[in-house]
Parts: structure tokens; C-alpha cells; sequence
């Protein structure tokens, strides 16, 4: 059943990449979203199979592969992951959907995003050391390309930034993982298969460092982000969506996965490191931000202090923190999503993303009143205005942070103030302010507001009704709690999640 994530996506961009060249653009891209859409709708028919209660892995399916090497085919999913899953499918069907119609050699553009899609799905439901270092690696290339063939001006350069920094990432991954499992005695590379106690703690919090590098360098964290802005920036709009969206999200999933998951003593004795850490990559993120004058490199900076919110809530490991560090890790990816699209419409409709230059896009003089209004909406989300789904995902992170650690927690909630500041800067520049002058810009179509009309109902949707957001991880993030030593981490009280 959850092959069908993986797979489906790595066929189909088989048979797109193998289609006769004489075949009309648009037909391809109708081919990719129809394959997307089955995806889509076989994440969303697991998720409603699901069962909330279960914290353990399920619809799991094993298959040997290489038992020499200790590779197996072994997949599963859960509370963990159960919402990444979604989040993949939605936002590729989005991406292929807002991509240009007259996109050049179309073929290797929608096979690429697909085989990134099976590739992210594979990462999040293996349950083999070794196989999910093979999907996790499989998307380099793909967005390398992505980035280099469809970029903006600078691709080259950001497509090479890209591959180097994550190419490290991957190297310090597989080295952490082949001592995982060498330096306790094992040869299989099954998640069930590895047990810390076999390590002395000073190895535990050595390898919990390459972990912590490795996918820092993913999501990424402060210093290891200057990748970052060049990526999301030169790359099209429909790849921002997925690199800010999707990719980043496998850095937080495997930080908590294997670095909390894997190692709770080690995780509890760094966790104060890792708080402020986090802390500092959610003000470096919001302060950078604002003194930016390009609108897409002020939300990919954005990016960075929300990530930081993840991480404060892994370290502070509580039932309450772990429940909204999954949320926060949806909610950013919708969020992330309609923006970036968004500023992609706005930028192909008034030719420009500087700040200095757009005005009154608000006003209907411009043609652009609703692409407008769903900014705003989409700022105050990012913001964490109440009633949205930023707000839902950063409220349960800070709350269930706070008793923890109270310092990096007050830092956060700053950076989030700060995040509104950016975005009212951001909004008060490009949709109101004095008209310069009375230019009419081109007409948005209708098929160009669909995915920010799609992504919006997913934010307010899951704003008034956070249950959806948070009911599928509270088993799964509960059990890996229970397992950090109580010793070693502050205690407190947490308000249980109450579900209707």
C-alpha cells in the first residue's frame, strides 16, 4: 500500500521522460498532474486509514533485499510522518499545476519534480537506515536541475551552492549511520535493529552531532543556511515550492526521527544547545528578513526562523512541544507554499520583486485585488495571527516550550513578532501605498489563482479547526517522549490535547 507513494511518482516520470517529443506541452503537464493526483488521493485514502491511537509504525511492508549488507526494503508510517506524506503529494500536484504551460523541454521538468516526489515519499517511510539514505539522496540531483536548466539568472551558480552543501549533508548522514550501526556490534540497519545502550554516551552525543549537522545543513540552520536564499530565489516559483515546502521538512523529520528517536539520553544532555540554537535561527531568520528589498529572498530568509521553532520544540521534547513541532512543520509547508507562488505571480504579472518598485497592487487599477488579499492572508498566517493555522502550530510549540526553556522560548516568540514586522513592511510596499503611477497590469487567471485559493483553505481551514492538524501525532510524539531519561531533561506538567 505505501509503495504506491514511492513508486507510482518514479513510473510515471519514467514514462513522461520516454513520451514522443511531437507531444503538445500542455498534454504533458496534464499527464504529470493526473499521476500527482493519484498520488494525492492514495496519501489521503492512508491518512483517513490511519489510526491516531496507534503510536507504532503501520501499513508497514518488509521485503529482504540485501541482508549482508543489513538492506532491506522496509517501509512504515506514523504519527511522524503521516502528515510529511501529505504534504509531499499536495504541494507536487500544486507545483506541476502552477508551473508555465510553456515550460521548455517540459518531458525532464515534470519527470524531475515526480521522481523528487517518490524519492521525499520513499525518505519518509523507510524504515531502513541505508534505504532511506538512498531516497533521501535520490532528490539531489533531480533539484539540481530543477534549479540549473529553470532557474533565474544565477541558477548555475545556485544549482552548484545546492549540490555541494547537500551533497555534505548526505556524506555526514550515511557516516553517522554506518557508525550507528558498526560501533554497536549490529549488522542490520533496521531502525528496530539499533540500540544505543550498546554505545558509551560520549560515542551517543558524537554521532547525534554528525545527525545534527547533517540534516542542520538540510533544513537549514544558522550558519550552514547560505544555500538557502540562493536556491528558493533563482529557482522558479513551482521549485521554490517544493525546495522551502517539502525539502526542508527532511531535515526536521530526521533530526526528530534519528536524533531524538534514536538517541533520547544523548538528545536530553545537548537539548539546552540545541533550544538556543534554534532561538538564534528564528532571530538571525526574522532580522535578516527585514532588511531585505527582493520579496522572494524576504520569505525565503523566513524560512530560516521558522525551522528554528522546530528545533526548540525537539529540544524541549515535551508531549505538547513534539505535537506542535509536526504542526509547525505542515503549517509552514502551506504556508511557504502560497507565498512563494504568490510572489511568482507577481512577479510574472508586474515584471519585478523589488520592494522600491511595486505599489497599489491592492487597488483595482492594478488588476491585481485578489492575488493581494490572498497575501495579506497569507502574511498574517505566517505572523501567527489567531485563526490561521501559523498561529495553531506556533502557540503549541511556545506553550509546550516554555517550562522547559523559558529564555529560548521568549527569543522565539520575538522572532515571531519580528516575522510580522517583515510582513507588514512587505504588504504595506506592494499592495497599498500611492500609485505612481496608473499602470494596468495583465489580467490574473483564474487557473493562476487556484493553488493559492487551494492553500488558503488548507490555512484557514486547519486555523478554526486545529484538531485536524494536531490529532495524527499526539501517540507517536507521546511514546518518543517516554523514552528521553526524566533525569536528564527538566520535567513539567503538560495540558493534555483533548479531542471532540
Amino acid at each position: 500500500m505505501l509503495s504506491v507513494l514511492i513508486w507510482l511518482p518514479i513510473i510515471s516520470a519514467i514514462v513522461i521522460a520516454i513520451l514522443p517529443a511531437n507531444i503538445p506541452n500542455n498534454r504533458i503537464r496534464l499527464a504529470a498532474l493526473y499521476f500527482s493526483g493519484i498520488v494525492f488521493a492514495w496519501n489521503i485514502a492512508i491518512l483517513l486509514k490511519f489510526d491516531i491511537n496507534n503510536p507504532a509504525m503501520q501499513f508497514q511492508e518488509y521485503l529482504p533485499w540485501n541482508e549482508n549488507l543489513g538492506l532491506s526494503y522496509q517501509l512504515g508510517v506514523d504519527g511522524l510522518s503521516i502528515l510529511m506524506l501529505v504534504l509531499n503529494s499536495l504541494l507536487t500536484w500544486i507545483s506541476i499545476y502552477s508551473s508555465n504551460q510553456n515550460t521548455e523541454r517540459p518531458r525532464l521538468f515534470y519527470s524531475m519534480i515526480l521522481l523528487v516526489s517518490g524519492g521525499v515519499a520513499g525518505a519518509f517511510l523507510a524504515e531502513n537506515l541505508l534505504l532511506f539514505f538512498l531516497f533521501y539522496e535520490l532528490e539531489l540531483i533531480p533539484f539540481y536541475l530543477l534549479i540549473s536548466i529553470w532557474g533565474g539568472e544565477k541558477r548555475g551558480y545556485a544549482g552548484i551552492k545546492f549540490l555541494i552543501y547537500t551533497a555534505i549533508s548526505g556524506a555526514l548522514i550515511l557516516a553517522t549511520f554506518l557508525g550507528m550501526v558498526w560501533l554497536s556490534g549490529s549488522t542490520n540497519f533496521a531502525f528496530d535493529a539499533f540500540s544505543p545502550e550498546n554505545l558509551s554516551v560520549t560515542m551517543q552525543i558524537t554521532l547525534l552531532i554528525g545527525i545534527v549537522l547533517g540534516f542542520g545543513i538540510k533544513i537549514p540552520l544558522v550558519p550552514f543556511h547560505t544555500w538557502l536564499p540562493d536556491a528558493y530565489v533563482e529557482a522558479s516559483a513551482p521549485i521554490a515550492i517544493l525546495l522551502g515546502g517539502v525539502l526542508a521538512k527532511l531535515g526536521t523529520y530526521g533530526l526528530l526521527r534519528f536524533g531524538l528517536g534514536m538517541f533520547p539520553q544523548a538528545w536530553s544532555i545537548i537539548a539546552p544547545t540545541l533550544a538556543i540554537w534554534g532561538a538564534i535561527s528564528a532571530i538571525y531568520g526574522a532580522v535578516i528578513a527585514i532588511a531585505q528589498k527582493d520579496i522572494k529572498r524576504m520569505v525565503a530568509y523566513s524560512s530560516i526562523g521558522h525551522m528554528g521553532y522546530v528545533l526548540l520544540a525537539g529540544a524541549a521534547s515535551t508531549p505538547l512541544a513534539l505535537v506542535g513541532a509536526v504542526a509547525q512543520m505542515f503549517s509552514h509547508g502551506i504556508i511557504l507554499a502560497i507565498l512563494f507562488h504568490l510572489v511568482g505571480v507577481v512577479e510574472a504579472k508586474v515584471g519585478t520583486r523589488e520592494l522600491d518598485k511595486l505599489n497599489g497592487l491592492m487597488s483595482p487599477i492594478r488588476g491585481l485585488p485578489l492575488i493581494s488579499a490572498l497575501l495579506v492572508l497569507s502574511g498574517m498566517a505566517s505572523a501567527g495571527i489567531p485563526g490561521l493555522t501559523g498561529f495553531v502550530a506556533e502557540f503549541i510549540v511556545f506553550q509546550g516550550s516554555f517550562s522547559v526553556f523559558p529564555l529560548s522560548t521568549i527569543l522565539c516568540v520575538v522572532a515571531s513578532g519580528l516575522t510580522a514586522v517583515y510582513f507588514v513592511i512587505l504588504l504595506n510596499r506592494t499592495c497599498f501605498g500611492r500609485l505612481d503611477n496608473l499602470a494596468y497590469y495583465p489580467k490574473v487567471l483564474w487557473p493562476e489563482k487556484v493553488p493559492a485559493l487551494i492553500l488558503a483553505a488548507f490555512i484557514i481551514f486547519l486555523g478554526i479547526q486545529p484538531t485536524w492538524l494536531v490529532r495524527w501525532s499526539e501517540s507517536t510524539t507521546t511514546t518518543m517522549v517516554a523514552a528521553i531519561p526524566p533525569i536528564e531533561k527538566t520535567t513539567v506538567s503538560q495540558v493534555p490535547l483533548e479531542y471532540k
